[in-house]
């Protein structure tokens, strides 16, 4: 296997985005959703950019690219159909060790970023190895029918409990058969069906009194 699969904390963290089109924008949305600090460097801008620019979400300088950009930069994305530019990014990210990635170009990054389907804290990756991108989109779209909206809720409802039984000094291990016994009622098709009586009947079974579906969600607003 030659990637290392790993999910980073971006969070504030200095991210560059070089090219400012279509797919550039898509990596932005992406690193700003993930609450990176974002600078975008390219002559020409898509409108959201400008916008995103115009509220102060991103930085954006148009202009071209130069080396002293990447300068405090934890990871770049290049995104432009400069193939010159492209390779020229990748050897200097490569002089300074940043993580970088040119997309659709898996020979000239140091890591690659996988076809995602999220659904609130539950994030699924899927990756060919840059061997097949349309594939993984396939694989995405599939995956993304078979877990729909309920997934969110049923991990916020997973995380306010976790939180609950921590906060009783409850060591991890001590309630681990618990959640593997709330996954096996299948709460999750409960949600679905906004069951919300056999859900509070499923958490007092294996919770006991205290945790009410409506007030544990609420507890997460």
């Amino acid at each position: 296997m030659r990637y290392y699969p790993v999910n980073l904390d971006i969070q504030n963290r200095k991210c560059l985005v070089v090219g400012g089109g279509e797919v550039g924008t898509r990596k932005v949305l992406t690193l700003i959703e993930c609450g990176a600090s974002v600078t975008v460097v390219s002559i020409m801008a898509s409108e959201k950019l400008l916008k995103l620019a115009e509220s102060g979400i991103i930085e954006l300088k148009r202009r071209p690219y130069t080396g002293t950009d990447l300068d405090g930069t934890f990871l770049v994305i290049c995104a432009t159909d400069n193939e010159e530019l492209n390779l020229q990014v990748s050897r200097d990210a490569g002089k300074i060790n940043i993580l970088c990635n040119i997309a659709d170009r898996p020979e000239a990054c140091n890591f690659i970023l996988p076809a995602l389907v999220k659904r609130g804290s539950l994030v699924i990756a899927v990756s060919t190895s840059g061997k097949s991108p349309a594939f993984a989109k396939k694989i995405r779209k599939d995956l993304e029918r078979q877990y729909g909206v309920e997934y969110a809720d049923f991990l916020k409802l997973m995380g306010v409990i976790r939180k609950r039984l921590l906060s009783n000094n409850h060591e991890p291990e001590e309630h681990k058969h618990l959640f593997e016994k709330l996954i096996s009622k299948d709460i999750v098709q409960l949600i679905k069906n906004n069951d919300e009586e056999k859900i509070d009947s499923v958490l007092f079974e294996v919770l006991g009194e205290g945790y009410g579906y409506m007030d544990l969600m609420r507890q997460e607003e």
